[in-house]
C-alpha cells in the first residue's frame, strides 16, 4: 500500500538549501531531471493532531539534539534554543534559503517503519574440528603405551 512519503519544502533560496541538505544534513540525493533533487530520509512517521485542517508540519528527527545544535553552530548556522516538550527535545534550525526546519530528539519509542523487516538472526553454525595438517601429523608424538611404527 504505501511505500514512503514525499515531503516538499518551500525555498525561497532552493539551490542555498539544496547545498544545506546535501552538505551539512548530508542526505544522499538523486538528480529526478533539471537539476531537481529528490534527498533520502530515514524511514519517517506521521501523526496526527488536532487543530485546524490545511497546517502540516515537517520535522526531522535527531539522536541527540544538543549535539545536533553544538554542529549547526560550529557551522555557524543559527537553532532556536531546546525546548523539552515531553514527547521530544525541539530546535529550530535556519535553512540558508529563509525558512526554518524543525529538528527534534524523541523521547518516545519509535513505531516499527512500513516495509522495513528486522534484521535476520544469524544462526549460529557448529564449528568443524580444525583438520591437522600433514606436517603437524607427522611431527606428532605417539601415545603413550603404543610402539613407534618405523
Amino acid at each position: 500500500m504505501i511505500v514512503g512519503a514525499h515531503v516538499m519544502i518551500q525555498s525561497s533560496n532552493d539551490a542555498a538549501d539544496k547545498k544545506f541538505f546535501s552538505d551539512v544534513l548530508k542526505l544522499s540525493s538523486i538528480d529526478a531531471g533539471g537539476g531537481f533533487m529528490l534527498y533520502g530520509i530515514p524511514p519517517t512517521e506521521i501523526a496526527i493532531h488536532g487543530g485546524t485542517n490545511g497546517k502540516h508540519e515537517v520535522l526531522l528527527m535527531c539522536k541527540n539534539a544538543e549535539a545536533f545544535v553544538a554542529d549547526m553552530k560550529k557551522r555557524g548556522l543559527s537553532t532556536t534554543p531546546l525546548q523539552n516538550q515531553g514527547w521530544g527535545i525541539v530546535t529550530q534550525v535556519s535553512l540558508p534559503g529563509g525558512g526554518t526546519l524543525g529538528v527534534y530528539q524523541p523521547l518516545y519509542t519509535r513505531p516499527k517503519a512500513v516495509g522495513v523487516k528486522a534484521p535476520a538472526k544469524k544462526v549460529a553454525r557448529a564449528k568443524k574440528p580444525a583438520k591437522k595438517s600433514a606436517k603437524k601429523k607427522a611431527k606428532a608424538k605417539p601415545r603413550r603405551g603404543k610402539a613407534r611404527r618405523r
